[in-house]
């Protein structure tokens, strides 16, 4: 069983495939590569076949390679290659591959892979008959010419791979140089203070303002999300109140909430237009009411009005000694007239 695998981009024109194994003959156990390869124009999309399990009943397929590709006067020469195996000895016959540009499929040729048993001494095949007659009920290895595993070869020595190594040590010298960037900064800053001005930070109104306008401009309610709408709405209000007021309103129930804005109200409105939004989020989130889109709106309109008219006063720019001096100046020239 196979699916098709989308290599490259093209417009359909005549293409061609061919298929080679490599070696056509393995032992139990052993593996072979089939190379599918596909002549095709440069501009093409070619659809390779893709193995679940096995090309045909106990030829397994290990993996695919990535797609080879070369370009020479507008030919596109692609090669993708199949690692396989078997467990069975006997002869394959693999049947012709498809491959397909979206629109035509043409087939590759067949082709055969044969798998063999390792050949067995006469005196273990000797042996074997035994035990197949049951002339004996003990195994003998020594009889069998069974051998221990054999231990892990050593590889050959390769730059490649030892070049490949340094990344190691490298990442650790890199790793270490920040730690101790890090250190240095913490330390300067301890004794210098900071290197930066840090940016400022916004009053609790000014950024409840702007998610407020973010959530305007998402339109959430409009798109019948209004659960998300009312839970982003209250959020904003509970993280207002808690930096507002200093009280835990992040953790409270809308009723809680409301008895503490009840004593810091100083106009019934602010308690009303607080009370309307969180009474519709509960029934929203928790009720599953669905509400009017007037409600959406109100809900919007009084989250606004409840936190430009819970504010703190803005405190007035401080005067430099120049607008001071100048104001003198003004009132002096102001008390000579008069007199």
């Amino acid at each position: 069983m196979f699916l098709f695998m989308s290599l490259i981009s093209v417009q359909a024109q005549k293409f061609s495939a061919h298929a080679t194994v490599q070696p056509s003959e393995i032992l139990i156990g052993e593996q072979a590569l089939i190379n599918l390869q596909v002549i095709a124009p440069k501009d093409k999309e070619i659809l390779f076949p893709v193995y679940q399990d096995s090309i045909v009943g106990g030829l397994e397929v290990l993996s695919m390679g990535n797609a080879d590709t070369t370009i020479t006067d507008n030919v596109r020469t692609i090669n993708v290659k199949y690692l396989v195996t078997s467990f069975d000895s006997t002869l394959y016959f693999i049947p012709s591959m498809p491959v397909s540009d979206g629109i035509d499929t043409v087939f590759s040729n067949s082709f055969g892979l044969k798998v063999t048993a390792p050949e067995l001494k006469d005196s273990t095949l000797a042996y074997l008959e035994k035990m197949n007659t049951g002339q004996t009920d003990s195994i003998d290895f020594d009889a069998l010419q069974l051998n221990d595993i054999k231990p892990i070869q050593k590889l050959p020595f390769s730059w490649k791979d030892f070049l490949g190594l340094l990344w190691i040590p490298l990442i650790i010298l890199l790793l270490l140089a920040i730690v101790g960037t890090i250190i240095y900064l913490i330390i300067r800053k301890n004794k210098k203070g900071y290197f930066f001005t840090p940016p400022p930070v916004l009053p609790a109104h000014v950024r409840a303002m702007k998610s407020l306008d973010k959530i305007k401009t998402e339109k959430l309610w409009q798109q019948e999300r209004h659960k998300e709408f009312y839970t982003q709405l209250t959020d904003v209000l509970r993280r207002y109140i808690h930096e507002r007021y200093g009280v835990n309103s992040l953790e409270m129930t809308s009723g809680e909430i409301l008895k503490i804005i009840r004593t810091k109200a100083e106009e019934d409105s602010i308690y009303e237009n607080l009370k309307q939004v969180l009474t519709v989020a509960d029934l929203v989130k928790f009720a599953k009411h669905k509400p009017f889109i007037d409600e959406n709106d109100l809900s919007m309109m009084n989250a606004y009005f409840f936190v430009n008219q819970t504010k703190e006063d803005e405190p007035l720019p401080e005067k430099s000694a120049e607008e001071y001096d100048n104001e003198t100046k003004d009132q002096n020239v102001s008390s000579e007239e008069k007199k």
